[in-house]
């Protein structure tokens, strides 16, 4: 073989040697992830009140349906301050039909939605709202809540991953360890529902002027922290 055709296949051969060295693995890396959970109290209060008319006319029912969402949203409107807030929800008139399958009448329901932070006003403000019944009721994290326990679980799983780390390489008789990738994922993890006190949730009346027997429950918060290190 000539000079020339050898050197020819030596530099082909260049980075094929050059790729299988850089694709190589590295040795002693250690895969491993580290959980925390942090629980808060729900801190925000939902309730959805909802209005219902009846008639054998769905034009007539519509705006008898219309005129009963602003008495209840002009009451609301007096009483919303700071830390609670009032929005309409879905505005829906459908048939109502026989045994025969035609149209015996018109039924019309419409939702008012009064929630905040300040879950005391809010549970007054639902009670009282004239020609209503309480659809649902729950609670919640406001966001700024969500956040605070989050990176309060964050710093504790890092913190456990870490210890993980450091003792995981003093098993396996290493000094230490080069942290190679990490990635952090959380949120809030299902709970138990909302306690009502003596109320069922579902057509509860409301307009009583009383406020709606409820009472907060709590969330959890978890953070993973996984990824993988290199002993060394």
């Amino acid at each position: 073989m000539s000079l020339l055709r050898r050197s020819f296949l030596a530099l082909l051969a260049a980075p094929i040697l050059a790729s299988a060295q850089v694709a190589a693995p590295p040795e002693n890396v250690l895969g491993l992830s580290a959980s925390a959970t942090v629980e808060v109290v729900q801190d925000e209060l939902v309730v959805v009140t909802q209005l219902s008319r009846e008639g054998a006319d769905a034009v007539k029912v519509q705006a008898q349906l219309k005129a009963a969402l602003e008495a209840a949203l002009a009451e609301a409107r007096r009483a919303t301050q700071p830390g609670v807030q009032v929005s309409t929800g879905s505005f829906n008139v459908s048939p109502r039909l026989n045994r025969d399958g035609r149209i015996a009448g018109w039924v019309g329901t419409a939702e008012l939605v009064v929630e905040g932070s300040d879950t005391a006003r809010v549970a007054q403000l639902a009670g009282r709202l004239p020609g209503t019944t309480v659809r649902s009721a729950g609670f919640r994290l406001s966001r700024s809540a969500q956040e605070q326990a989050e990176r309060a679980a964050q710093g504790q799983a890092v913190a456990a991953f870490r210890s993980r780390a450091a003792e995981l390489a003093k098993a396996f008789g290493f000094a230490g360890y080069a942290l190679r990738e990490v990635s952090v994922s959380g949120g809030e993890a299902p709970g138990p529902q909302p306690r009502f006190r003596a109320l069922a949730a579902a057509a509860a009346p409301a307009g009583a002027d009383a406020p709606l027997p409820v009472e907060a429950g709590r969330s959890s918060v978890a953070v993973t922290v996984s990824g993988s290190v290199q002993l060394r």
